[in-house]
């Protein structure tokens, strides 16, 4: 049982850090870009309710009740980044309220990221094992692989902001412009035939 865990605690930890986890990675960095580390509660939350809509969809499509078809999955995906990191882009003020929207965002667009991994979560599982066991040790992996991610923009945040004394805003502007431009052509390039 412990190997289960091991192997699907290793399998969330890949989905969002490897170099195919590219678009997971801009998801968290758009959701992350608002705050700083003052904030570190508020974006833990933000991550977990992403892991939450992850966590469901990708449940109800392993048991087949909701499954889109991966060109439409594979489209959506990049098309959320573009969202959220446009979002960021008219952001003035940097108070919680006013940043709610991306728990919004995190919840939501966690159900259509969970379809992503889907299939392959499907052919990986035996026939024999747990799919509880196998989503909760995956989802642990993923939380932990997110909360790397998240630590990474906030640690760069602080020097941005603190030590470098680059105004929030204009912060906010740059990596959100950057994660927007990526994920664009990452959703051209997807468009579904």
């Amino acid at each position: 049982m412990m190997e289960d865990f091991r192997f699907y605690f290793g399998l969330g930890w890949h989905h969002i850090i490897s170099a195919e986890a590219l678009d997971h990675i801009l998801f968290i960095i758009a959701l992350a870009a608002l705050y700083t580390i003052t904030q570190w509660k508020q974006v833990l939350i933000l991550v977990t309710a992403f892991t939450i809509g992850h966590s469901i969809t990708l449940a109800l499509s392993v048991y087949d009740v909701f499954r889109l078809p991966d060109t439409w999955t594979e489209f959506f995906i990049p098309l959320t980044i573009v969202i959220t990191a446009f979002s960021n882009l008219f952001q003035k003020q940097f108070h919680l309220k006013s940043m709610q929207v991306n728990y919004y965002f995190a919840l939501f667009f966690g159900l259509i990221h969970g379809m992503g991994f889907a299939n392959t979560l499907r052919f990986l599982l035996a026939k024999d094992q747990s799919l509880g066991w196998s989503l909760f040790a995956f989802n642990i992996g993923l939380e932990v692989g997110q909360v790397f991610v998240v630590a990474l923009v906030l640690v760069l945040a602080y020097i941005a902001l603190g030590l470098l004394k680059i105004n929030r805003r204009e912060w906010v502007l740059f990596l959100s412009a950057a994660v927007f431009s990526l994920a664009l052509q990452m959703t051209i390039e997807r468009i579904p035939n």
